[in-house]
């Protein structure tokens, strides 16, 4: 029975659930997947997250059900690794998330009224995940941010969280001021370990400009990162063009192959701007 399953392109959840308990079967499984634990697959279940995240942001929507499906496995990696100790089943998993959303949906769910602006909703949200946090013992305010987290992701939400409580710069101009001061003293510092420090609080502030400004941080730094690499890969493609690569140039062109690469751009912007 379980091999018409494994093999029927219809089987759907059931049958990805019997294809992981074969694999991790500790007799006739694979022999990697036999020797991972929760640990060593942690990494996997971020990197999917990521190629995700990726897909949805290129508009890869050819892929995005392939990535859908290896975060999926993640989950289902995970759960039967806890089923085989005796810690919770799948079921277990779905019906965790289930009552959840339909706990911090009262509004959905229950006989709360809809009719409120997305500010309360949010304040609303807050209150009952503060509920939740208590019912965990996590009373403190910066309890229960996850420590895997990206690290520009979670230094937003430890800020999110300390503003709540009225740990915060009124404005962006305090923000911008302690900008300046941290980056000075990141110029004097001359000790190493001290230099590390103060990179680290350099970078905790510009993220707390973000918050301010309403960015999120690591959406902005993914969308530079994109950019220059479409910019240096336009680089490459121009010296390309005379046989030459980025080693059999200079600064001086590269430069100058850069700014043409980011006038083009300002260009190809003006003109969706004005065709829109």
């Amino acid at each position: 029975m379980s091999d018409d399953l494994i093999h029927d392109p219809k089987g759907g959840m059931p049958r990805l659930l019997e294809i992981m308990r074969r694999l991790r079967d500790p007799e006739t499984g694979c022999p990697w997947d036999i020797e991972q634990d929760f640990a060593s697959i942690a990494p996997y279940t971020i990197e999917e997250a990521y190629e995700v995240a990726d897909a949805i942001e290129r508009e890869a929507w050819d892929e995005l059900k392939g990535e859908l499906g290896d975060l999926l496995l993640q989950s289902v990696y995970h759960t039967q690794m806890a089923e085989e100790a005796g810690m919770f089943s799948f079921d277990d998993v779905a019906n965790a998330i289930s009552d959840k959303m339909v706990a911090r949906h009262p509004h959905v769910f229950g006989d709360e009224s809809r009719d409120k602006s997305a500010e309360q909703q949010v304040q609303d949200w807050e209150k009952i995940k503060a509920a939740e946090r208590a019912g965990k013992k996590e009373t403190g305010v910066l309890d229960g941010v996850a420590k895997g987290l990206p690290a520009l992701t979670r230094a937003l939400k430890l800020q999110n969280r300390a503003a709540r409580v009225g740990f915060d710069w009124p404005s962006t101009d305090e923000v911008l001021d302690k900008i300046v001061e941290e980056a000075q003293e990141l110029r004097e510092v001359q000790d190493a370990d001290e230099r590390f420090e103060e990179f680290g609080d350099l970078l905790f502030v510009m993220v707390n400009l973000g918050r301010h400004m309403g960015l999120d941080p690591e959406a902005a730094l993914r969308a530079t990162n994109a950019k220059f690499t479409r910019r240096f890969e336009s680089i490459e493609a121009a010296l390309a063009a005379d046989g030459r690569t980025p080693k059999d140039s200079d600064l001086a062109e590269m430069d100058a192959l850069w700014d043409a690469a980011k006038a083009v751009e300002k260009a190809q912007r003006i003109t969706s701007k004005s065709s829109s």
